[in-house]
């Protein structure tokens, strides 16, 4: 579980991801591990099982954890060109190549040692191996999110998660063997000299390239590397640049193009800035400046190397922007929102209809606001298109005035009280001076242009909401024509492995198929639904997958205890029920968004994931409960869970919003209770 939520954010940072990319690391880890699964049907009849072959299996998982995140680190450059961004099939490709061969290895040795325990002890019930690799599930969660995440680096994080592997792996080799074999001890403590030099090469793999690395922290909310290129400081937070001390133009736009718009502003709030923001409004004297940024560390180091200087009145508030926003009633005369793409869920919050309410609320009554997106020189695509008329239609029902001005960035500028596009007359009767405006504006924004990027806007276009986030599909879609591919070929492929699937297996199989699909896709559901309401807060996105994974262990364990009943086809029945109205409940509740609560999503994750680990011993009851029925088990658990993940993630989220993947989840558990009741039970 750790190598995993490592090996999720090392595939962020080098690949400057979104959830897209995440959903794509946990269906490739879970289908890895369901084919390794698989596999170790042929264990009873072509390999041995042996205590000695476990603790070499082991002991390669040990070696692989620590290989490939290095292999990324320093290949991520030889296989693509260095600074670009990288394809879908690529990514995709890349994250095969990856982690292939521990996520093989990683489902293949848990019947392994099913089969081994009953190799001397033959009743021994596989749901008990289930509950045992649930428990290290839960804690090595729970130990990463709470604790390592926030006191050790990634490869310090996987040496101390693997020391308890090693130390098992000799007392597994003592036990079975008197006279201890030489070759295993001599390859523990090779394992453990190689997990101690990964921590020793932390920040050496680390390094660019392009620029001298003078600053690498790991905080609670993503990597935060300096680099420096002779006098230029770059911040970059999770592999792509986000701040410069030397962006000059960027800093004036972003706060002249607004401020402009009024002569008696004495509050400003801004929800992210960078360098130059801060000393261009100072400008103004304002009597009161408001920076939100969620990361303490991030605006630590903004300050540390220059990249944000300190002016007077200003303070720096660590909080979410709309949690703060929802908790205060201030009014400001300016709001600067200053977020990077909209290109994943956390950012597409600051781009909804629901935000630019929250906005409109804290403004005054003349008051202004501005945000921005990439812009473009003389083409704007079709993608790029969509994306700027969804946010200008968001953005109209709430302000009377909404004008857009082109350039690097597209500023949409928008109040109440009528707005004027002349920025450089404006501010020459503030008597406000600035080195890029007053020189380059008319050069890069003119009436023509304006006009131009006015008159292709489509009014048709969704805006974009909360519960439906329209940009999520256009970031998407985008993603495939900046690199004139398809989604069409990956769509077919996955559709044909699960036709393929589904012919081969078993009723019982496609029920824990079903319910393992149902459980990634609530699990990722729940974890976006509060994201996109509440805020991205690690701890506490953290303690929602550990509820998930904590509610597996009891359910289990009631299950072991009924499934020797003659009616395990009627708990199944009955749980396929429960889980189906849970899901109904959760859509209910999205109908008051306001309703919903901290403790409303732990309960319903506990809840969910309790009935389906009652599931697993009962389906794995009615397939025979022999070693071949547990690999088939485990493995449709971990299939579903695969394409559960892709699935709500990659489309049903992004393309059917949040209230049709809830009823898409409950179509596919009810397909599920119809395969139940044409299943016969085995025993």
């Amino acid at each position: 579980m750790v190598t995993q939520l490592v090996m999720v954010r090392e595939f962020l940072a080098q690949f400057q991801g979104n959830e897209f990319i995440i959903a794509l690391i946990f269906f490739a880890w879970l289908i890895l591990a369901g084919t390794g699964t698989w596999l170790s049907r042929l264990c009873p009849t072509r390999f041995a099982i042996s205590s000695q072959r476990l603790a070499i299996l082991s002991l390669l998982l040990c070696t692989f954890a620590v290989l490939q995140i290095l292999t990324l680190r320093f290949c991520r450059d030889a296989f693509f060109i260095h600074g670009t961004s990288v394809g879908f099939y690529q990514t995709l490709a890349t994250i095969f190549f990856i982690i292939g061969p521990y996520g093989l290895l990683d489902g293949f040795v848990l019947p392994y040692s099913l089969f081994l325990l009953r190799k001397n002890s033959p009743e021994y019930p596989g749901a008990f191996l289930y509950m045992l690799d649930n428990i290290g599930d839960v804690t090595g969660g729970a130990f990463f999110a709470f604790i390592l995440v926030t006191l050790v680096s990634p490869l310090q994080a996987v040496f101390l998660a693997h020391v308890p592997l090693l130390l098992a792996i000799y007392l597994l080799i003592s036990v079975s063997h008197r006279k201890k074999p030489t070759v295993l001890l001599l390859s523990i403590l090779s394992c453990f000299a190689l997990l101690c030099s990964g921590v020793f090469l932390e920040k050496i793999s680390l390094s660019d390239r392009e620029g001298k690395l003078v600053h690498y922290q790991e905080s609670r909310y993503g990597r935060i590397t300096v680099l420096q290129d002779q006098e230029q400081f770059t911040l970059f937070v999770d592999g792509a640049p986000q701040f410069s001390n030397q962006n000059q133009s960027q800093a004036e736009q972003t706060v002249h193009f607004p401020m402009a718009q009024t002569n008696k502003a004495r509050s400003v709030l801004f929800i992210g800035a960078e360098g130059g923001m801060l000393q261009e409004v100072e400008k103004y004297q304002l009597q009161q400046v408001d920076y939100l940024e969620l990361d303490r560390q991030l605006s630590a180091a903004q300050l540390t190397f220059g990249l944000l200087s300190p002016i007077e009145n200003l303070h720096t508030i660590h909080q979410d922007g709309r949690t703060f926003l929802s908790q205060q009633r201030k009014k400001y005369d300016v709001i600067i929102s200053n977020m990077p793409e909209p290109d994943t869920f956390q950012v597409n919050r600051y781009f909804t209809t629901d935000f630019f309410q929250s906005i409109k609320n804290h403004l005054q009554p003349s008051g202004v606001f501005s945000l921005s997106v990439a812009g473009y020189d003389n083409y704007l695509a079709e993608a790029q298109r969509q994306k700027v008329s969804s946010i200008y239609n968001s953005l109209t029902p709430f302000f009377r005035h909404v004008i857009l001005l082109p350039g690097q960035k597209i500023f949409f500028i928008c109040s109440d009280a009528p707005l004027q596009t002349d920025i450089p007359h404006l501010l020459a009767k503030q008597k406000i001076d600035t080195d890029f405006i007053s020189a380059y504006y008319t050069g890069n924004v003119s009436q023509e242009r304006i006009n131009s990027l006015m008159d292709i806007l489509d009014p048709t276009t969704p805006a974009n909401h909360d519960m439906k986030p329209f940009l999520m599909q256009i970031m998407f879609t985008q993603w495939f024509h900046k690199f004139s591919t398809t989604p069409v070929p990956f769509i077919v492929t996955m559709a044909l492995c699960l036709l393929v699937y589904f012919i081969r297996c078993r009723g019982e199989e496609f029920i824990l198929f079903s319910t393992g699909f149902l459980t990634m896709g609530s699990e990722i559901l729940v974890i976006f639904s509060y994201q996109i309401l509440f805020g991205f807060i690690y701890e506490q996105v953290g303690l929602i997958v550990t509820v998930f994974l904590a509610g597996l262990l009891p359910g289990a364990w009631y299950g072991e205890k009924i499934r020797r009943m003659k009616s395990v086809k009627k708990f199944l029945a009955a749980g396929d029920l429960i889980l189906i109205c849970l899901m109904a409940l959760l859509l209910l509740f999205t109908l008051m968004p306001d309703k919903l609560s901290m403790f409303f999503f732990l309960s319903f994750s506990f809840a969910i994931s309790l009935i389906c680990g009652c599931q697993f011993p009962l389906a794995l009851c009615l397939g025979g409960d022999d070693n071949r029925a547990a690999s088939r088990m485990f493995s449709a658990d971990l299939v579903g869970a695969a394409f559960g993940s892709l699935v709500t993630s990659l489309y049903l989220i992004a393309f059917l919003g949040i209230r049709r993947t809830i009823i898409g989840l409950i179509f596919i558990k009810i397909i599920g209770g119809v395969v139940l009741l044409f299943t016969d039970e085995k025993n």
